[in-house]
């Protein structure tokens, strides 16, 4: 069956009306998971494509920059630890605040200072502390997302998971969006008033350190998901090292029991690596078409959030319209050939136009691949014993592509040049669409069901 195929015959129930679709979004639960995801979307463009800014305009060269996504490795290997968020407790947090929320509020607190701590450092004099810093940063904020995760996946019923999945992804989008264009705008007014570049970074940093705070006090203001609290009781009894080894264990068989459990996690891997091999390189790509840092900034945090937002809710909208591989064909093609949008603004050049439509087209494909691939991965994850054991296994695995298989875009693009570069971004999509259709022939999708916890 081919995808076009696969969209018309997997069609759903009627599709909602708007005021229904927009009723479940005013939910309490789903409100409380948006706030989390600004949270978790904050600090992961600290370490990546803004602290590659800061980089770059302190005279770092490409393919040192491109090396700098490495220092994501935190994200690829969130599941080695993932069982102790599962099994043990923060001493008293978790007393204080419940299994899950305690969690929250220890690693947020712990990114606070982690994103201070890359504040201090200084790209052009000591590279090296700077990547520690980063590595901190992402570290932290990496064990925020598998608590996070955990968090929404069990405590949004199934009625609200589509709805929870958009405002997350959309709210995510935006954290990153104030992570970037936000930071470069204050970094800019710091400037403006006489302190030096390097200190204006370190306060636009400081700012964003602040911001993590929103999360923990959504952390303190939500309840503790019923799930997690009738898996707490269920292993109350347990010593420690039983409770991480059962978590551990458990996650790892139970998934890799399951029919094709080889190929799903191959397709985890590449599925968002065409948004990551190019999305690596877009603030340089841009800074070098000559365009300022405000420029940059303007476009990206006003059209930019605009197409965010929209494309999150429409994510959201088409998985709840459509069945979980068709919605998945629609994301991922939609992703790969937007960054032919960049193809064609290397051709414009400094164009304030161009650069908005090429922009929107990224955040908007952006946005409704993301909710879509998110929808997948919850829907592998259905035990609340070890939910972020799981989801986080998945989710680094997915970071694969962006840490890992992305890292040499920087020499890519020195190689080939910018046109090039956003064309070869879209063929790295094609071994992720060959896997979707290997999967959706051998009914992997249909196996695994709607969303459920």
């Amino acid at each position: 069956m081919t995808a076009p195929e696969a969209i018309s015959a997997s069609e759903k129930a009627p599709a909602p009306t708007w005021r229904e679709a927009w009723a479940v979004y005013l939910q309490p639960r789903v409100l409380i998971v948006l706030l989390l995801g600004f949270s978790s979307g904050l600090p992961l463009a600290l370490s990546g494509s803004t602290l590659l800014v800061w980089m770059r305009e302190s005279g770092v060269d490409l393919g040192t920059i491109g090396l700098f996504a490495l220092v994501g490795t935190p994200y690829t290997l969130k599941f080695a630890w993932a069982p102790l968020v599962d099994a043990l407790h923060v001493p008293i947090f978790t007393r204080a605040f419940g299994r899950r929320r305690g969690w929250l509020v220890f690693s947020q607190l712990l990114l606070v200072g982690a994103i201070l701590l890359l504040a201090l450092t200084d790209p052009a004099r000591a590279p090296l502390f700077v990547a520690l810093g980063a590595l901190l940063v992402a570290t932290m904020s990496s064990t925020q997302d598998i608590v996070v995760d955990a968090f929404r996946v069990e405590s949004l019923p199934e009625s609200e998971q589509a709805a929870g999945m958009a405002s997350y992804v959309a709210a995510y989008r935006i954290g990153m969006l104030v992570s970037t264009a936000g930071v470069l705008f204050l970094v800019s007014a710091f400037e403006s008033t006489g302190i030096g570049r390097n200190a204006a970074w370190m306060w636009g940093y400081v700012a964003m350190a602040a911001l993590v705070l929103i999360g923990t006090v959504t952390a303190l203001a939500a309840t503790e998901p019923e799930q997690s609290v009738r898996a707490e009781a269920k292993t109350r009894d347990e010593a420690a090292f039983s409770r991480v080894m059962h978590a551990a264990i458990g996650a790892f068989s139970e998934f890799l029991a399951r029919k094709h459990a080889l190929t799903a996690l191959a397709f985890v891997v590449l599925f968002k690596l065409t948004d990551a091999f190019s999305g690596t390189m877009t603030a340089p790509f841009v800074i070098d078409l000559g365009f300022t840092r405000n420029d940059y900034a303007a476009i990206v945090k006003g059209v930019g959030l605009a197409a965010t937002l929209i494309g999150g809710f429409a994510g959201g909208y088409v998985a709840r319209r459509y069945s979980l591989v068709a919605s998945l064909w629609i994301g991922g093609v939609l992703q790969a050939i937007s960054n032919l949008v960049f193809a064609w603004l290397a051709f414009v050049g400094t164009n304030q136009w161009a650069l908005a439509v090429a922009i929107s087209a990224e955040n908007f494909t952006g946005a409704i691949g993301t909710v879509i691939f998110v929808a997948y991965l919850s829907a592998l994850c259905q035990n609340p014993l070890h939910t972020a054991t799981q989801y986080a296994l998945l989710t680094a695995l997915a970071a694969v592509g962006r840490t890992y298989l992305s890292s040499g875009a920087g020499y890519v693009a020195e190689a080939t040049g910018w046109p090039l570069f956003f064309v070869i971004s879209v063929v790295v999509a094609v071994p992720s669409l060959i896997l979707l259709a290997w999967l959706q022939r051998r009914g992997h999708f249909a196996a695994v069901g709607p969303v459920k916890v």
